[in-house]
């Protein structure tokens, strides 16, 4: 009995603050985003800053769109008296659950000025895919 209290009772209560850190530090890794719908598709940008377009995948995978990569920069300067050097390094992922009407095998992407712009087509209603009206016939 106090082996079910604990498992069900406690440890939740222990577990949600470390969970909560590991969200917020997913939150703070994550590229900031933005999604729109637009007449002919969804357009997605996600902020790479400082991110090679060799360094950016971007995969289309059971109706779930993944942007992911690594940011490696370095800055460093010196003086006569003086050396600095600022290093980010890092992985980096961001998800998107695609709407049904959106068809993966029309996405497109662009990078420009640390912004990747994402284009994934709608599917057209008229190609079959769409709602339609089936016959009943008597058995």
């Amino acid at each position: 009995m106090v082996e079910k209290t604990l498992a069900s009772g406690l440890w939740p209560q222990v577990m949600a603050p470390f969970q909560y850190l590991g969200n917020k530090l997913h939150d703070w890794l994550a590229p900031a985003s933005e999604a729109a719908s637009a007449r002919d598709g969804y357009e997605i940008s996600v902020e790479l800053p400082g991110v090679g377009e060799d360094d950016i995948d971007v995969l289309v995978e059971g109706g779930v769109l993944t942007v992911r990569g690594e940011k490696k920069s370095q800055r460093e300067e010196s003086g006569d008296t003086w050396y600095f050097s600022e290093r980010q390094y890092g992985a980096f992922s961001r998800s998107f659950r695609l709407p049904e009407d959106a068809d993966p095998e029309k996405v497109s992407a662009d990078l420009r000025d640390g912004v990747l712009n994402i284009h994934v087509g709608r599917i057209r209603a008229d190609n079959g895919r769409g709602a339609r009206k089936i016959a009943i016939s008597r058995g």
